[in-house]
């Protein structure tokens, strides 16, 4: 056989293998793309934590602050479970704590030495890992809402201040005068700690109703909001995790301070690979641990389950430095978990298809 020819049979070979593989392709039953899986959406929050006990809690507070947990879970149970985002229903159970004025939180928020409520918040979406934070927000309705602005409509991750505040009428959300965050009560706490202290006294918020003829009765003891803060956390059925935290910091804070809820790691914290997480307590040792990051780092990198990893680090490290407060967690595969060192923590968790749990003192599971 000469070279011609053998190239001619090789040709004819090839043509053959491509026409009977075409053929055979045709005659192949075709491939229906097969659906996402879908997972069961979950979520857990808190409204605090503090000295929460039976006997510092009148039965009407108990009442309501029970009825506003449950409010803000079924709000975010609302939006999961008609398919939304993990982002969404941490926004909207956030929202609606942040105007319910027995949180510490937008309205009802604590005072701070100089008669200003300063705000902080923010939120961490699991699945890209963006974050936004704000702190010291004045004339913001929802903070929540311009830490999420924040993340989705500006390059950067915290925002303070008057700044923050700009931002906000910037992105067109609802501006407010400062007197609207304004309760009797934290009022009152705050003229109270700054009798116990020794310090002057700031005049009365513009805009704030006139004085009662005598001091409200309180419904729980002074520092049972002591560390007071609104978070929550949740998994959406595409198996995307978020946190969101907000609070109005410290009765009687100083100098603009900000603790640990708008640090991410600190106070909240939420990515796919690990956990999402939101604290509450005493800021400035949640900022010197990055309790929240921490936690999810323990279940990322030492495979150790959430229950065990919040334990470990509220329990355990936390406590181990006098720090107090406490956490709520979740996992994409659905884990769900909190921890406290403190007497107490308003705190509610549901999974899909469950039942919620609404739970105030120690002594409840």
């Amino acid at each position: 056989m000469n070279l011609l020819t053998r190239k001619l049979s090789l040709a004819s070979l090839a043509l053959a293998w491509v026409f009977s593989y075409a053929a055979l392709a045709q005659s192949a039953p075709v491939q229906e793309p097969q659906p996402a899986s879908t997972h069961k959406w979950a979520l857990v929050l808190h409204g605090g934590a503090g000295v929460i006990a039976r006997s510092s809690m009148s039965l009407e507070a108990e009442a309501n602050y029970r009825a506003g947990l449950k409010e803000a879970l079924t709000a975010a149970a609302d939006v999961l479970d008609k398919g939304g985002s993990s982002l969404d229903a941490v926004e909207s159970a956030i929202k609606l704590l942040e105007d319910n004025p027995l949180f510490n939180a937008g309205r009802g928020a604590v005072f701070a030495a100089d008669g200003t409520n300063q705000l902080d918040a923010a939120i961490m979406d699991g699945e890209t890992m963006r974050a936004g934070a704000v702190a010291d927000v004045q004339r913001t309705r929802h903070p929540i809402s311009l830490a999420r602005a924040v993340m989705e409509q500006s390059p950067h991750v915290m925002l303070i201040g008057s700044g923050a505040d700009d931002f906000a009428a910037h992105v067109h959300l609802e501006q407010v005068l400062p007197a609207f965050f304004f309760t009797e009560r934290r009022w009152q706490e705050l003229v109270r700690q700054l009798e116990k202290d020794g310090s002057p006294i700031p005049p009365r918020p513009t805009g704030a109703p006139a004085p009662p003829p005598k001091p409200i009765a309180a419904l729980e003891r002074p520092d049972t909001h002591k560390y007071g803060t609104v978070g929550v956390v949740a998994l959406d059925r595409h198996g995307n995790i978020a946190a969101g935290t907000s609070t109005g910091g410290t009765t009687a804070k100083r100098w603009n301070r900000v603790g640990d809820s708008p640090i991410i790691g600190a106070g909240t914290y939420a990515s796919n690979q690990s956990c999402a997480v939101s604290a509450t307590g005493t800021g400035e040792y949640f900022i010197r641990l990055t309790v929240a990051r921490t936690i999810c780092a323990l279940v990322q990198y030492k495979g150790m389950s959430l229950q065990d990893a919040v334990d470990e680090v509220v329990q355990k490290d936390l406590s181990a430095i006098h720090g107090d407060g406490g956490v709520v967690a979740l996992t994409p595969d659905g884990q769900l978990a909190w921890s406290f060192n403190t007497p107490g923590m308003f705190r509610a968790k549901l999974k899909e298809g469950g039942t919620p749990q609404i739970s105030l003192y120690r002594e409840e599971p």
